[in-house]
């Protein structure tokens, strides 16, 4: 290994560290599909196919496509989202006049990390550290609007140890588990909420190569059980808040070959957002609900959602290779129960990106998404949003690097012999 393969490779052994470590303060949404660099180039799509190690994110089973040696892959992104809301009416007696509040919206830094060890031609263990959920809305301090919604935050981590195994030629079945942290705070002006907890679930994915060229992908990422425990601290009263359960996604994926240069590839995801209902905030001293007045709970009452999308890549030249991608994403906020707190609505999703290969073992990956969202509404009626309706004009830029490290001769090849 040459002195610039080396300190490339040296790079990101740093990078990989700090992205393990660094934390999500903020975030543009609920769940966060930004963990690669070389599927946001494509909306996406192919992402549970096994192109890159990346993908074991969504499918486990992409661990078995790793090379010899140590396999190592850093992302990180940074995301812009826009959310200006305007209130159009409220409902006597709210002393919260209509008119624009600006962006509520709070921009993300959202690292992730993988790593891969090939045992034998048939066997691989991997690891992987993400965030697959945030959120990160804030109304101005001093508006009255803060009597019905204030600060919403949602950080995640989660870690995944796996294996996968080929168990036939082109074949390869995965399983890990996901150990999960989450920490979420709900304030408004009368209560500030902050509860936090570590649960456990697996990911499990199927991977089939019949054809050179082709290859087809199915994971499942298992729901992860949590109760938040914590405290009002505003009111100095512990709650706890039960069944606070994320959801399961399943991601099924294709990419086929059209010629030696062009690659096409599609991803259909569903993911089990109906788990997310109206949970009561419970004094843990009493047992029973706690009241601010009124009873507190978080009300969300989301559907399941579907996300589509296809992308093609072309191969430039044998150091370069051009992505784009189309995805739409059918959201689980319905109409009648989007919130200030989260006015989420379906996303059209366009994107481009690249991967060079500046040396055989090290490829770099860009990737940048705009997601239209668009002007949608907010009803009065529904519970958290405390008889103020508004309307909101969204949407999200993302920006995203990678670095992907192949080290046949493990961490030695760091610095030669």
């Amino acid at each position: 290994m040459g002195r610039t393969s080396r300190a490339f490779a040296l790079a990101y052994v740093l990078a990989f560290c700090v992205s393990g470590l660094a934390t999500q303060a903020q975030a543009g949404g609920f769940a966060l599909r930004e963990q690669s660099s070389f599927y946001q180039g494509t909306s996406f799509a192919g992402a549970a196919a096994g192109a890159t190690l990346s993908s074991m994110f969504w499918n486990p089973a992409a661990l078995g496509t790793v090379g010899d040696g140590f396999t190592n892959e850093a992302v990180f992104s940074f995301v812009v989202p826009t959310s200006d809301v305007t209130v159009t009416n409220t409902v006597a007696p709210l002393a919260i006049t209509p008119g624009l509040r600006g962006d509520i919206g709070l921009d993300a830094f959202i690292p992730g990390s993988y790593g891969a060890y090939r045992v034998n031609e048939r066997l691989a263990l991997g690891f992987s550290a993400n965030g697959p959920f945030g959120l990160a809305t804030k109304f101005p301090v001093n508006d009255p609007i803060r009597n019905v919604a204030g600060t919403s935050e949602v950080f995640s981590l989660n870690v995944a140890p796996t294996v996968a195994y080929e168990v036939a030629d082109g074949f390869t079945v995965a399983l890990g588990a996901q150990i999960q942290y989450i920490d979420v705070r709900y304030t408004s002006n009368s209560f500030d909420l902050r509860g936090d907890d570590v649960g456990f679930g697996f990911t499990a994915g199927l991977l089939w190569r019949p054809l050179e060229g082709t290859s087809i992908g199915l994971g499942f990422r298992s729901s992860v059980s949590n109760t938040l425990e914590g405290s009002d601290t505003a009111n100095n009263v512990p709650i706890r808040i039960d069944n606070f359960d994320t959801p399961e996604i399943v991601t099924f994926s294709v990419e086929q070959r059209v010629t030696e240069a062009f690659r096409v590839s599609g991803t259909v995801e569903w993911t089990n957002w109906s788990r997310a209902e109206t949970f009561p905030v419970i004094n843990t001293n009493t047992g029973a609900q706690h009241v601010v007045g009124v009873p507190i709970s978080v009300a969300l009452e989301y559907d399941d959602s579907w996300y589509f999308a296809l992308g093609g890549e072309y191969d430039y030249s044998d150091d370069l290779t051009l992505r784009a991608g189309i995805g739409y994403e059918l959201s689980p906020v319905g109409d009648a129960v989007r919130s200030l707190r989260l006015p989420d609505d379906d996303r059209l999703w366009l994107s481009a990106g690249l991967s060079y290969t500046p040396r055989d073992h090290i490829r770099l990956d860009a990737g940048y998404s705009y997601i239209h969202v668009g002007e949608t509404s907010i009803p009065s009626t529904f519970a958290s949003n405390g008889g103020v309706s508004a309307t909101v004009d969204a949407d999200v830029h993302i920006f995203t690097l990678g670095v992907n490290v192949a080290l046949e001769d493990g961490l030695a090849g760091l610095f030669g012999h």
